[in-house]
């Protein structure tokens, strides 16, 4: 195993260096897995003509952006660039409900900043994406055209004029596992290559109907308490995140009557993440964490676990 992955890894950096060639090529950087291994493959194959974006797009979890920007400074020796286009991405969400246009409309805002970020290099002519196998399968279309199962926003989201020589894709045909096992073999540490799948656009596909600042601060701090949860229980799940749900229930909060918001949370299992399994959390756990989210997150007052395999639903609930 070793070995085919040390001879892919060779045939990745030869080959992104010969399609860059001289020029530059910005890494569309969002601290998952699969961006991080690309960074790595191009920093291998062209050096310092790598530029990576790590766009603020304001759908990113807790504490996100200071996180990844530190484990980037500190294992990588290439320039990384933050920009902050929050407001743009809420603008374009504002009255949006229907998962493929979030994601359509998310994927074209993004290659917007990125060529307003590439002006400010002379050389860059390329666009470098960590989309995988799985994206590209879920996003193929069925007889009528329509996408086969959802829109991956660096699959099926791009204008034809993205403004770039060309789409740098080196893990185009590998699943999450093989991901991983060659960004251990590139060098990188743990807090890279277990890090746990996120979604190219972000909260906004967990964030049920319209997306709004509140709503995404709301689904935030549910969603940093779950995990916390997990992670100090020392329980075995590939992924797991909370969910808001665009619907409202009526509860009880200090004697008076409430109407807040049902948050949902998700446990997978999965190897390749075509399919998944639930987690069977134990009651005690999932009590914790309801009581945390409901006493300390104001504007939720229920909160329910999500049992359903992949298929027949999928991993995201957009």
């Amino acid at each position: 195993m070793e070995w085919i992955v040390k001879d892919f890894a060779d045939a990745a950096v030869e080959r992104c260096r010969r399609e860059i060639g001289s020029d530059e090529v910005i890494c569309g950087l969002s601290g998952g897995v699969d961006s991080a291994v690309v960074a790595a493959i191009l920093s291998k194959a062209v050096g310092r003509q790598l530029k990576c974006i790590l766009v603020d797009s304001g759908l990113m979890r807790q504490g996100e952006i200071e996180s990844v920007t530190e484990m980037f400074e500190r294992y990588f020796d290439a320039e990384l660039h933050v920009i902050n286009a929050a407001d743009g991405f809420l603008e374009r969400l504002a009255g949006v409900e229907e998962p493929q246009e979030k994601r359509r409309r998310i994927g074209h805002y993004f290659i917007d900043v990125f060529s307003e970020a590439a002006r400010r290099f002379s050389n860059v002519r390329h666009l470098a994406q960590g989309t995988i196998c799985p994206d590209v399968i879920e996003s193929g279309t069925t007889a009528d055209g329509k996408p086969a199962i959802k829109l991956h926003h660096n699959v099926g989201g791009l204008p034809e004029d993205i403004g770039f020589k060309g789409i740098v894709e080196p893990l185009r045909g590998l699943y999450k596992s093989e991901v991983r096992e060659l960004g251990r073999h590139l060098g990188l540490p743990p807090a890279f290559t277990e890090r746990q799948p996120f979604p190219g656009p972000g909260l906004s596909v967990r964030c049920i109907g319209e997306v709004t600042k509140e709503k995404l601060d709301i689904l935030r701090q549910a969603d940093a308490i779950f995990r916390e949860e997990i992670d100090v229980s020392g329980i075995s799940a590939d992924q797991y995140f909370a969910v808001l749900t665009d619907m409202r229930s009526v509860g009880i909060k200090d004697g008076a009557r409430t109407y807040g918001y049902v948050v949902a949370l998700r446990a997978i299992v999965s190897a390749d993440f075509m399919t998944g399994q639930y987690v069977q959390l134990p009651h005690e756990l999932l009590g914790r964490v309801s009581k945390r989210i409901t006493s300390s997150v104001s504007a939720v007052n229920r909160v329910v676990y999500d049992i359903t395999d992949k298929p027949p639903g999928t991993i995201e609930w957009e």
